[in-house]
């Protein structure tokens, strides 16, 4: 197909409401960290670095992955007022996040600020029939990390105004998922997560080439005495082994938020209590080629057998279920836990048991989705 240019930003009012969500949220957690609670921030100076070159979007040519564990609703976007002011009023070099659907998109209003705070809607497999791996929202992530412009059919040229997120009625949603086989309209301005909803495509602007993406793979909070991480889930590795070229990855700890909001937490259960600390550890960058470039390499032999090209995000049955796939994004997720491990040995915690990153480890949590599980810890799904 051919390729368009893409747009080079969205509408002035919409860079307004993004910059104002995001540094309004920003100046509060810094208040809050700063004023209210005792912060402890290692590697800051290396992270602002990575921050400072891909500054001039035009100048980046990677994407950038932070991954961390996840112990407190209050980690993102709290953990991010450690940034110095200046930063936050930069959304074009801020992080973007995954959030969950029927939690931060389950109304207008929430859906158009978590869309200015630069969150993608995401289906919780739990709780919805459109939630998983494949998801539309994980190649709009993908693409996010990589540059368009994407392949399109031809069209008239786009308004720059993104139109706002929109939501079907109850009474309208179908009984089986029938998620769609091309979740982008024709000028990838939206996307759609289940065929019936319709939210603003990020990627589809110059300016959000090459973008930082923030990711919690547990996929849940996770608040144990022992601070070991559960499983984490793959689809940080389809970020890493899809995108174009593979991104900037910066692994990070977080300790403290689940004293100020932990999940035995009695009334007023909806404040975070004061006066705790909190330590937030940046990691230095991954070097890529090492860790992951065989990886990559395997992915792109693998994608060449399939016959799929170089659209990014786009995928086969066998790219999605076949046996080498599969084991792929195993390896792959591994390795990013072992990353996020080099971060946790500087806070000087033991290493963990080598079974804890399995899934199969967790079934000693109990049958319970969340709450106080068998083994003592506390989980939520988020």
């Amino acid at each position: 197909m051919p390729r368009e240019e893409s747009p080079a930003t969205p509408s002035l009012p919409w860079r307004a409401s993004s910059m104002a969500v995001m540094a309004l949220t920003g100046i509060l957690s810094r208040a809050f960290l700063y004023g209210l609670s005792r912060t402890e921030v290692d590697g800051l100076e290396g992270f602002l670095r990575v921050l400072d070159r891909r500054k001039d979007v035009k100048k980046r040519d990677r994407g950038l992955i932070t991954v961390s564990n996840h112990v407190s609703v209050l980690d993102d976007p709290v953990i991010w007022g450690v940034l110095p002011f200046r930063y936050m009023f930069d959304p074009d070099n801020l992080r973007w996040s995954l959030g969950s659907y029927d939690i931060c998109f389950k109304n207008r209003f929430t859906s158009q600020f978590f869309t200015y705070g630069q969150t993608l809607p995401t289906h919780r497999l739990a709780h919805s029939p459109y939630g998983g791996l494949f998801q539309p929202t994980i190649t709009q992530a993908i693409r996010l990390l990589s540059s368009g412009p994407f392949s399109i059919p031809p069209q008239p040229s786009p308004s720059l105004s993104p139109p706002q997120p929109s939501h079907p009625s109850p009474d309208t949603q179908p009984l089986l998922p029938e998620p769609p086989s091309d979740p982008f309209s024709s000028n990838h301005l939206t996307y759609t997560t289940n065929a019936l909803d319709t939210f603003p495509s990020p990627s589809a602007y110059a300016s959000r080439k090459h973008a930082w993406l923030h990711i919690f793979p547990e996929g849940k909070i996770h608040q144990k005495e022992d601070k070991t991480m559960r499983y984490l889930k793959w689809g940080v590795a389809r970020l890493i082994l899809e995108s174009d070229p593979c991104p900037t990855i910066v692994p990070m700890w977080i300790d403290g938020p689940q004293e100020m909001m932990h999940e035995s937490r009695s009334f007023p259960r909806f404040l975070p209590r004061l006066g705790k600390s909190l330590q937030v550890v940046f990691g230095d960058e991954v070097d890529t080629e090492s860790v992951f470039g065989d990886l990559r390499e395997r992915w792109r032999i693998l994608k060449a057998r399939e016959g799929v090209g170089q659209e990014v995000g786009i995928l086969t049955e066998g790219l999605k279920y076949g046996v080498e796939a599969v084991e792929l994004r195993k390896e792959c997720t591994m390795r990013v836990r072992e990353e996020v491990l080099k971060v946790r040995r500087k806070r000087g915690l033991p290493d963990e048991d080598p079974k804890a990153g399995l899934v199969e480890t967790w079934v000693q949590e109990g049958g319970k989705r969340e709450g106080r599980m068998k083994d003592g810890s506390w989980v939520k799904d988020t």
